[in-house]
């Protein structure tokens, strides 16, 4: 009976200062709003009243560190953008014979000759394992779409179709082969050269240097296009990505020797047409390109209202794009604090999700799961 009225005198002190809690929330870090959430009624209901009205989630930058060498050990950490701060993941290190990649923001996988691991939950807390696909590949285009997972391309020498599809159904945990991927895409059908966004209907794929795009649909396993996405004739090199139900195709403006600007246009999911949204402030371009002036590897995470770009090859700041109610493009840059003296030459591979309370507090349940920040 006592312990039943302290803890309604308690909730009845939280929820005087209900105005007050939830302007202190609204400041708090997302790891921190947790266990914040199960001090009291009261403070829990002030904690999700904060994230509704005052300060909303926002998706998290995951940047996987990994050593170039087997085993791989693989650290992580992310960027909350909601309270600008860097936190540190402290989990069971993932150790894959083969590198890590990320595809389309946010599929993280390992495939080798043997096996074919993969992870697409927004902390990547499970990770499904396969026999790998029947061709075999080094540098293939993979993306999930709904319960497949559809592996293109990037097909070693010795065998016959360098533009085979295969795509893997997580219900029958079988592997079928698909229409192959359209003829002009041959010299360049390897995710070194093609960009890959993929919704819960479709996986589309752009060569990058020639803005042509194809669409391909798991359902009947087959390819249509191509369709033109070079709405600048200036347009070195583009990238795709969806940003929520947004599809948006960033390009690197310029000629042959420089980069001079980066702008990004929304494509119409059903003419295609593209319509410019914004142009990168050249002071973010500036910090994108770091000391290489000329063509330069841009990468893309993408998730809600939010588009991270960052150059691949010099990663040391990532450049923030976040839409705003009618579209407008409000832009912004964050350091990278993986980049340092000790890890410059190691791998860096970015993807981007939605995290929630329910998310870190479930990895705050597993074995072996920290956070710190």
């Amino acid at each position: 009976m006592m312990e039943t009225e302290n803890k309604m005198e308690s909730e009845e002190e939280a929820s005087i200062h209900g105005d007050v809690l939830e302007a202190v929330f609204s400041r708090v870090p997302l790891i921190h709003l947790v266990p914040a959430c199960h001090v009291c009624k009261a403070w829990e209901r002030a904690v999700f009243s904060s994230l509704r009205w005052l300060n909303s989630l926002k998706p998290w930058l995951i940047i996987h560190t990994q050593t170039t060498r087997s085993p791989y050990v693989t650290t992580a950490h992310a960027y909350d953008p909601r309270s600008h701060v860097w936190i540190e993941i402290n989990r069971p290190p993932i150790m894959n014979a083969s590198p890590l990649r990320s595809s389309h923001s946010t599929l993280l996988y390992a495939l080798s000759p043997s096996k074919f691991s993969f992870s697409f939950d927004p902390l990547h807390l499970t990770w499904h394992h396969a026999d790998s696909p029947r061709v075999w590949r080094t540098d293939p285009i993979v993306a999930a779409v709904g319960n497949r997972i559809v592996v293109a391309g990037g097909v070693c020498d010795f065998e016959d179709d360098p533009l085979a599809v295969e795509m893997y159904d997580l219900e029958s945990r079988t592997w079928a082969t698909c229409q192959s991927m359209p003829t002009k895409l041959k010299e360049s059908a390897a995710s070194t050269w093609l960009s890959v966004a993929a919704n819960g209907r479709k996986v589309l794929v752009t060569e990058k240097s020639l803005g042509i795009m194809y669409s391909f649909d798991p359902k009947t396993k087959g390819w249509e296009g191509p369709y033109d996405l070079n709405p600048d004739p200036c347009m070195l090199s583009s990238v795709i990505a969806f940003a929520g139900d947004r599809l948006v195709l960033l390009g690197l403006i310029g000629d042959a020797e420089t980069v001079k600007s980066v702008k990004m246009w929304e494509v119409s999911g059903e003419t295609f047409e593209c319509r410019e949204m914004g142009e990168m402030p050249m002071i973010l371009v500036e910090k994108l390109r770091g000391e290489n002036w000329e063509l330069f590897p841009i990468g893309v995470s993408s998730a809600g209202d939010l588009v991270y770009i960052y150059n691949a090859g010099e990663p040391e700041e990532v450049v923030v794009c976040e839409f705003g109610r009618d579209g407008e493009c409000r832009w912004g840059s964050v350091r990278n604090r993986m980049v340092n003296d000790r890890n410059r030459m190691g791998r860096f591979v970015f993807t981007c999700l939605e995290v929630g309370i329910g998310d870190v507090h479930k990895a705050l349940r597993s074995e072996n799961w920290k956070f710190d920040g």
